[in-house]
């Protein structure tokens, strides 16, 4: 497991590079390195001096922190002795970490000192149970300001702790197979976030369903971890790497590429020093890589343009047939590889539907397969992953081991489990990866999980999927996007905004519609540089917002969303006849999307509601 890159080897905070007066930029040096050896004596003494603490087994302690190594070793162990994480995303706001803290009544937090002074602080006093907080990178100056009672340590403090403690101090309590491990909060697309009681049976069988997946997974194999630890994509990752003997590099999304926004102009982003041989992703993440790296090819000569495409054309038919192409991938997408240090063996799509085109272009371009897998929290993260070998797009591979799959009729949304070609419904995962349930929420948990005759417990996701004939599962729609208009038809808005996604022009969409109009509107978040040229074509002329506010750049991009909407086979009434051009990026931090980049529509809602009371005139 990597400690991290330091600034020129020194472990410490990178040291940050100023200028222009605005942007913050690091160099970064080598990766430190910890042995499982190591790993393991950190995290026992980090447990032990938490038991030392007054944290007994089998209560609840939360973790509000970046993903990093330290993450890691706390939770290691807490698992080790018994104690109930709480996870909590560090870009949640306010209230819903105030929510989290309170309902799971928790004594203990570990964090970092920036989020400690940045979130924590003035939230402190809302947490009355609040006794300990624990920084991982070292005590923050201003510790004084925070309520009588609350004191705050390190984790090295803590650990030292545990290290002083007698050596029969054993931990009180070790975890049974249905003693709960986890408590994850999910980010929530819709209302307060939920935590999901995580078993440790449920993780071992999770885990175990995930990496039978993964051929030749083994100690040669360097992971690196970016991804939120408190997103169960990321966490589940981690700890299959972790069973396999793999390393884990940490890195961050403002580090991760040479390009990345913290990275100095010249110096190396994380892929390009650890050269990870796998690595997960959001579909967000990979549709800004496919649109970064096609403006580089717009931007190329018209020789060596034709040249890429010609490359990716014949590689696409090889793919098709089984053959590589040794040649091309040296000579042509070398290059493309490189942006991610050039020995990525396996990239992981998961946390939403990732597009035919950006799967199929990840394929090509990186020279490697692209796993698509679908999973809850709710099942631990697991239900299906494509094999290595399947390049076929749209998607998400056959039921795991750990698992089975049946998809259940859902009448109004007109998808049976007896339709054909293809068997459609609402998929239901059973097996032991299913969790326990809804942290102190009886009514949810007995409306999305059950028990059948045999006791193999189920879980209601919400999504509707269609089994191939050979077994592996596509996710077709989902039932809180299905919209019935006014007059009578039905619309999947994550059908059209997947379909209007992949546009250069668009950085994000969301579709929305309601039963009293009869027709979809949209707010869209368009790329800056593309919408730029697109106005300079059209003759109009303003700054950023005043383009994004503006009536006839409004029409100029619905007329490219109908051109594409044709194309992508979309009926008339499903296409956006309105829009909203928003100049501000929809991040997890805007409280729009979740950290998995999902649109949280009631948020969205109601952020837009001035414009959606404009696009469909007021009532």
């Amino acid at each position: 497991m990597s400690w991290g890159r330091a600034p020129f080897e020194v472990i410490g905070a990178p040291r940050a590079e100023h200028f222009m007066g605005v942007q913050s930029k690091v160099i970064l040096g080598n990766y430190n390195w910890l042995s499982y050896e190591d790993v393991f004596v950190r995290a026992f003494n980090f447990g032990n001096g938490l038991q030392m603490l007054g944290q007994k087994p089998k209560t609840n302690i939360a973790i509000f922190c970046e993903t990093r190594a330290e993450w890691m070793i706390a939770a290691q162990a807490c698992f080790m002795y018994n104690f109930q994480l709480v996870t909590l995303y560090a870009t949640l706001g306010g209230p819903a970490i105030v929510h989290g803290l309170n309902e799971t009544e928790v004594t203990n937090i570990i964090t970092s000192k920036e989020l400690l002074q940045t979130k924590l602080k003035d939230i402190v006093s809302l947490v009355p149970r609040l006794r300990h907080i624990i920084t991982v990178d070292g005590k923050p100056p201003a510790w004084s300001e925070f309520p009588k009672g609350v004191i705050v340590h390190t984790m090295a403090a803590v650990q030292a702790l545990g290290a002083k403690a007698s050596r029969e101090n054993k931990p009180l309590s070790k975890p049974g197979p249905l003693d709960i491990a986890v408590i994850m909060y999910t980010s929530g697309s819709t209302g307060l976030p939920k935590g999901v009681m995580i078993s440790h049976s449920n993780i071992i069988a999770g885990i175990t369903g995930m990496a039978e997946r993964i051929p030749g997974l083994g100690e040669e194999d360097v992971y690196i971890g970016y991804l939120p630890l408190a997103h169960v994509l990321e966490l589940s990752a981690e700890l299959v790497c972790l069973s396999h003997g793999c390393r884990i590099g940490y890195s961050s999304p403002q580090t991760l590429a040479d390009q990345s926004s913290k990275i100095k102009k010249g110096s190396k982003g994380d892929t390009t020093m650890l050269k990870p041989t796998l690595m997960a992703a959001v579909p967000e993440i990979m549709d800004r890589i496919y649109k970064n790296v096609m403006n580089k090819v717009n931007e190329m000569s018209s020789f060596q343009r034709n040249l890429f495409i010609l490359a990716y054309n014949y590689k696409m038919e090889q793919i098709s047939k089984g053959r590589g192409t040794p040649l091309c991938d040296r000579f042509i997408f070398r290059k493309v590889r490189g942006l991610l240090g050039g020995n990525i063996r396996l990239l992981l799509c998961g946390g939403a539907p990732l597009s035919a085109t950006t799967q199929r272009f990840m394929n090509i371009c990186f020279c490697c397969p692209v796993g698509q897998g679908y999973g809850l929290t709710e099942s631990c993260g697991a239900g299906t992953i494509t094999e290595v070998w399947d390049y076929n797009t749209g998607r998400v591979g056959a039921p795991l081991v750990c698992c089975e799959i049946k998809l259940k009729n859902w009448e109004e949304g007109g998808y049976f489990n007896t339709d054909k070609p293809h068997p459609r419904g609402e998929i239901l995962i059973g097996g032991q990866n299913v969790t326990i349930g809804y942290y102190k929420n009886e009514a949810k948990t007995k409306a999305d999980f059950f028990e059948d005759e045999s006791g193999q417990r189920w879980l209601c996701t919400g999504d509707i999927g269609e089994f191939d004939p050979d077994g592996c599962l596509k996710i077709i729609d989902r039932k809180k996007d299905l919209v019935k208009l006014q007059a009578g038809e039905y619309v999947s808005l994550g059908k059209v905004e997947a379909a209007l996604k992949n546009l250069s022009l668009i950085d994000n969409i969301c579709a929305y519609a309601n039963s009293y109009h009869s027709y979809v509107i949209g707010f869209i978040v368009p790329n800056q540089k593309e919408l730029t040229e697109l106005a300079r074509k059209k003759g109009l002329h303003g700054t950023w917002e005043e383009l994004c506010n503006s009536c006839e750049m409004e029409n100029e991009v619905l007329k490219v969303l109908s051109e594409a909407a044709i194309s992508a086979s979309l009926e008339k009434f499903e296409v956006p006849v309105k829009i909203r051009l928003s100049p501000e990026p929809w991040t997890p931090e805007t409280g729009l999307v979740t950290d998995a980049f999902k649109l949280k529509r009631k948020e969205l809602k109601t952020h837009y509601q001035a414009d959606i009371e404009r696009m469909y005139g007021r009532k």
